[in-house]
């Protein structure tokens, strides 16, 4: 497992994929929140938060991710060097490990600069002491959780398909109905207050760790997530 992750991570910084990744995620992260005006300009606001930070940066991720993943089993398939993996004295599940956590390991790297937004606002705001921390960290912590789901979606769809294409535009899709698919659900819920249709949602889970309180409940769901999607991988992988 430990081989298949350092190949991951050696061939995304061996070619102009991972410095890509970063690029376009700081970027994309810069422009909306220095640059164009709107409701995510952090500076127009006037107000020592990242909350608009926090509520973009998912939108980001739904497209970055599988971007990040499209290639984990898809192009090795192509290429006809799955077959040779599964022959290697690795287990199917060791395999899809290694895969995720490389591709996880790329997309947190991509987090890491933007630490800087967080010492800045501190700066900006210390006089004022008008920043929460607490809510900050919450919501890294579930930025973090919430890539974790986002790539072990973002690899099941990889072992479905030769075509990288197919398994980017699979996951987007499938990124965006368990983020916000259920929260637009819950509007017409039949059931009434019986049922919480958005609780099967990722950004009611999202939301409620970025209030600065890590509940068992929130945890579990991303884990469970993360771990089905997995499970379904090592199975696709083990009917070929």
């Amino acid at each position: 497992m430990i081989a298949i992750l350092k190949k991951e991570i050696n061939t995304f910084f061996s070619s102009p994929v991972g410095y890509l990744v970063i690029g376009v995620f700081l970027t994309l992260n810069g422009l909306f929140l220095f640059l164009f005006k709107g409701d995510f300009n952090i500076l127009d606001t006037g107000i020592g938060s990242l909350t608009a930070f926090f509520e973009l940066t998912p939108w980001i991720l739904i497209f970055l991710v599988p971007a990040v993943t499209m290639r984990s089993f898809s192009d090795e398939t192509k290429q006809g060097t799955l077959e040779l993996l599964l022959t290697k004295p690795i287990s199917v599940f060791n395999l899809v490990l290694g895969k995720f956590l490389g591709s996880l390991s790329l997309v947190l790297m991509a987090l890491i600069p933007t630490l800087l937004y967080v010492v800045t606002l501190y700066q900006l705001s210390s006089a004022q002491n008008t920043i929460d921390l607490g809510s900050i960290i919450g919501s890294y912590f579930g930025l973090m959780f919430l890539i974790m789901a986002y790539t072990a979606i973002g690899v099941f769809t990889s072992s479905l398909t030769s075509n990288q294409i197919v398994a980017f535009i699979s996951a987007v899709c499938i990124c965006f109905l368990m983020y916000f698919g259920f929260e637009g659900l819950s509007e017409f819920n039949p059931l009434g207050n019986s049922f919480s249709i958005d609780s099967m949602g990722m950004l009611s889970h999202f939301k409620s760790i970025s209030r600065g309180v890590l509940d068992s409940r929130d945890l579990i769901y991303f884990l469970s997530v993360s771990g089905l999607f997995l499970v379904l991988t090592k199975i696709n992988l083990s009917k070929k």
